[in-house]
């Protein structure tokens, strides 16, 4: 199981306090490896960078304010955005598991 975490070197203006789409995509790695082992797998993707298909469908609706940085997607699906909460992406997790 991958999920994706959309985000931008620059930080959103309203995402000053907040960790970086980088360094939220490291921290879920970790969190959900310690509970998922190497079931679930985090990879983050550079919005400012040549992307296809649905990472560049996800990528140009950022861009276009629909969604709000860090973006997390699982299986094309928003799991969270923003500042997106490990107790949610894990109730997702388990959804996707169970269905």
């Amino acid at each position: 199981m991958e999920i994706l975490v959309f985000g931008a070197e620059q930080l959103c203006a309203s995402c000053v306090n907040l960790p970086s789409a980088k360094d939220t995509a490291e921290w879920l790695q970790a969190a959900l490896e310690r509970k998922y082992g190497n079931e679930v797998r985090v990879r983050y993707v550079d919005i400012d960078q040549p992307l296809e298909g649905m990472e560049a469908e996800f990528a140009a609706r950022i861009h276009a304010e629909e969604f709000w940085y860090p973006l997390v997607v699982l299986n094309g699906k928003v799991i969270g955005e923003g500042n997106p909460k490990l107790k949610d992406i894990q109730q997702a997790i388990e959804n996707m598991k169970v269905g």
